[in-house]
């Protein structure tokens, strides 16, 4: 029969006695017989008990036999239990004018996890040599009442010849850890039932009394005024801080109470191993000179023994001096990166003389550059600018200071020589492509030659830019020097032939800084960057009759 709670509430009989709710974890598939404990006689008649579960509608529980869940006066049995049987039930026992309930909780946990911690009747934990199991009180009672069979698992595996309620395990061991399961088979109406229930054993100790063993330093350290601890540590064995004290003696005499002294000591075992550690903590609130020159004793007492041991309290090294100097240290490396940094041109034209290139030295080239330049007509200014760059601004500074020899066509060009033979001869003798650029460099790429050469008008054809970028990017023979005069332009260098693009893009141009103050001085550091792109050693003078 089910009704709803409300519908229960609104008939149930007032004034009943509630007693305490009992609570059981039970394992799926098994049976359970519960008796609650304020009934001396459960063998009541059935009229005189209203047993039901609570929930959202209330399911009475009948008296029938056959049914899997029934009640035997004030006994209660679940034949074989599942978890939908989880919940809250009651006992209404009603008689003469008496009214009490008792109330029962069950949870019922899936068969697949028999190991569930939930499932225990608690624990064994003790050191006994011997150790005695006791079969769980509902398991028990049900045995006694149904006449059943006992029988015990360790870890669920059958232990043969255990048919008692108690198991006895003999001279306990790790090994013997474990959870121990008791199971009743008993009999209801002429079927077999099982109820289990299990205890675990744990942590099964051993103690051991050894000779104690000072593990503290013999020599410990301190700021004077400030406050510092002498740590005073003894091993005395395994599982007997019973029997293992640490103590302090200071010139002579046990620690007493004195004003800026304290003493704390804390005796632990340590896990997993379970050696037991005694450590007394001598706290000195302001260390002076005097702490420096007094006795201060580790004092160990263990079952068998007292042992001591000086211990020396010493000043602690200053670090100071030790961080000072390295971060003056750092402070100097941080300054040398940035002076390198900030002079490395200057540090490699320095430098590079003493350390020239072997290859550079023997390679017999005549130039150490060849200057290639678009010259323009329509604008005059830059005409001039671009004439006076490479007639003489360049020549007086590379040439007359630094020593070097430039290809600069009108000016080392021999009479009557084939033109294209001159520019591929003359590009294989030199080291270097100096390209100039001006605002508009490339806006007409096509060859000038039609215009004559000469000093005063010096010009070079498209064909010396295709021949110095075939040997910059193909052959990767020389390395290429680009320099910017005035300003890029609206365009920037979007109308310059790719390949030259793509040298810009891998290294910018050197601006000439026209107007500037020392911009004509070799030692400018416009200057500098343009020797330092130059060879290291100038090309000797001596070869340039080879070329004839």
């Amino acid at each position: 029969m089910v009704i709803s709670a409300s519908e229960y509430s609104a008939t149930a009989e007032p004034l009943c006695d509630d007693y305490d709710l009992e609570s059981f974890n039970l394992l799926e598939g098994e049976a359970f017989y519960f008796v609650p404990y304020i009934l001396d006689d459960y063998n009541l008649p059935d009229e005189q008990f209203l047993w039901y579960k609570n929930s959202s509608q209330i399911k009475f529980i009948s008296s029938d036999e056959k049914e899997v869940i029934h009640h035997h006066g004030g006994a209660l049995f679940f034949l074989n239990l599942s978890t939908e049987d989880s919940g809250f039930y009651t006992a209404r026992y009603s008689d003469l004018g008496e009214c009490i309930n008792c109330h029962v909780k069950i949870e019922v946990f899936k068969a697949s996890y028999p190991m569930n911690k939930a499932l225990l009747y608690g624990t064994i934990k003790n050191s006994d040599l011997n150790k005695k199991i006791r079969c769980p009180d509902p398991v028990r009672d049900t045995c006694n009442v149904f006449n059943g069979e006992f029988t015990w698992y360790k870890n669920f595996l059958f232990l043969q010849g255990h048919h008692d309620d108690d198991l006895w395990v003999h001279n306990a061991t790790k090994d013997q850890e474990g959870i121990y399961t008791c199971i009743c088979t008993w009999k209801h109406n002429d079927m077999v039932y099982n109820s289990s229930g299990s205890r675990e054993i744990i942590d099964i100790e051993r103690f051991d009394h050894r000779h104690p063993e000072i593990l503290s330093n013999k020599e410990q350290f301190a700021d004077e005024g400030s406050e510092t601890k002498l740590n005073c540590s003894v091993f005395c064995g395994t599982n007997v801080e019973n029997h293992c004290e640490a103590s302090w003696n200071i010139n002579g005499s046990p620690f007493s109470k004195r004003d800026g002294y304290k003493q704390t000591i804390k005796t632990v075992n340590n896990n997993p191993s379970k050696s037991t550690i005694s450590t007394a903590t001598l706290t000195i609130e302001r260390v002076s000179a005097q702490e420096f020159r007094d006795e201060f004793k580790c004092i160990g007492k263990g079952f068998y023994e007292i042992v001591s041991d000086t211990v020396t309290l010493k000043p602690r090294e200053t670090i100071i001096p030790l961080v000072i100097g390295g971060v003056c240290a750092l402070f100097l490396c941080v300054f040398a990166g940035i002076m390198v940094k900030c002079f490395a041109i200057d540090l490699a034209l320095l430098f590079r003389p003493y350390f020239p290139l072997s290859s550079h030295n023997n390679d017999a080239k005549v130039f150490d550059a060849y200057v290639v330049y678009q010259l323009q007509s329509g604008d005059k200014v830059i005409e001039d600018t671009l004439c006076q760059f490479v007639t003489n601004i360049l020549p007086s500074v590379l040439e007359e200071k630094c020593g070097y020899r430039l290809f600069i066509h009108g000016r080392d060009d021999i009479p009557g020589e084939d033109h294209l033979e001159l520019v591929e001869d003359r590009m294989k003798q030199s080291r270097r492509l100096m390209v100039i650029l001006t605002s508009s460099s490339g806006s007409g790429m096509e060859s000038t030659d039609q215009r004559p050469i000469s000093a005063q008008n010096p010009a070079v054809g498209g064909f010396d830019w295709q021949v110095g970028l075939h040997h910059a990017l193909v052959q990767r023979e020389m390395n290429v020097i680009m320099i910017q005069l005035g300003d890029t332009g609206p365009k920037g260098y979007t109308h310059l032939p790719p390949g030259l693009q793509h040298l810009i893009r891998n290294s910018a141009p050197l601006r000439w800084p026209e107007g500037s103050r020392g911009a004509a001085s070799w030692n400018s550091r416009f200057w500098k960057r343009v020797r330092y792109l130059m060879p290291a050693k100038p090309a000797s003078k001596s070869s340039q009759f080879a070329i004839i």
